[in-house]
């Protein structure tokens, strides 16, 4: 099961409260402001800063 449409539409930057979007991977969220990808664990997006990875890993 993957992330839906509506939930990815609501999902925001905990940083700085921007648009973010899938990886190319669909395994993590992007935030091109922040330069930062959070996680998807189990179908499950990881929005905790202290989680999030810099977008150039």
């Amino acid at each position: 099961m993957a992330i839906s449409r509506e939930l990815l539409e609501i999902l925001v930057c905990p940083k700085c409260k921007g648009g973010i979007h899938l990886n190319d991977n669909k395994d993590g969220l992007v935030c091109e402001n922040c330069r930062l990808v959070y996680e998807i664990r189990d179908d499950i997006p990881v929005m905790l800063l202290d989680e999030a990875k810099p977008l150039d890993q």
